[in-house]
């Protein structure tokens, strides 16, 4: 099967899998949308969902979380990982968001990677999400099982992202990036599979006999 191939074979089952795509953070708007991803580095949507209403509570806006300060921010996220690092960019980011962009979250990459803690994973995600703009966000999920596939030779994120862009219509990345993380988390985990159990490794490769070793991103 040719990398084309696999690639239709894979957009076919996952919309036949995932046919509604609802992202698992919750929000609001741009920017709580953009808090959300913020806080979800090295964390599960799950806890993050437990940390945002009372955060959301007290700091709806740019201009509240702005006011509201780096640590009484901290002592409300206190429970997620790099806790004191995410309240700083926090704290930061809504000071240029209120300052410089007018209370708005900017609409383009570039002024999105500018903002503290934004990298381009998550400025990819409130563009898609957000704003409806073509965007693929690689997560360890995509980065893992689009190696598993065969679908990039997974070298870096970036590579793996540019690959994917080359493989998919622009039309499905905003919804297919969610899709691969569903499929991922429910069928095909770091441990649950290893390139040859789930059953899109097993229909893409069903001669597939060795593990396949996942390169760092």
């Amino acid at each position: 099967m040719l990398k084309k191939e696999r690639a239709a074979r894979v957009l076919e089952r996952l919309e036949e899998l995932y046919p509604e795509t609802p992202i698992p953070l919750d929000y609001a708007d741009p920017f709580t949308l953009l808090v959300a991803v913020v806080l979800s580095a090295q964390c599960t949507d799950k806890k993050v969902n437990e940390i945002t209403p009372e955060l959301f509570r007290q700091a709806p806006t740019a201009k509240a979380m702005w006011k509201l300060g780096e640590q009484q921010i901290l002592e409300i996220i206190r429970p997620l990982g790099l806790s004191k690092q995410k309240a700083k960019s926090l704290a930061r980011l809504s000071e240029i968001i209120e300052t410089e962009h007018n209370g708005r979250v900017p609409e383009t990459f570039e002024a999105l990677e500018l903002l503290p803690g934004v990298g381009h994973k998550t400025a990819s995600v409130v563009m898609s999400q957000a704003f409806g703009h073509p965007a693929f966000p690689v997560d360890t999920h995509i980065h893992r099982l689009a190696q598993r596939w065969g679908l990039t030779n997974g070298k870096n994120v970036s590579q793996t992202e540019a690959d994917l862009k080359k493989l998919f219509p622009e039309t499905s990345w905003n919804k297919l990036h969610l899709q691969i993380i569903f499929y991922g988390r429910e069928h095909c985990t770091a441990r649950g599979c290893d390139g040859t159990r789930c059953a899109i490794c097993r229909e893409l490769y069903p001669n597939r006999k060795r593990p396949v070793e996942t390169k760092k991103a």
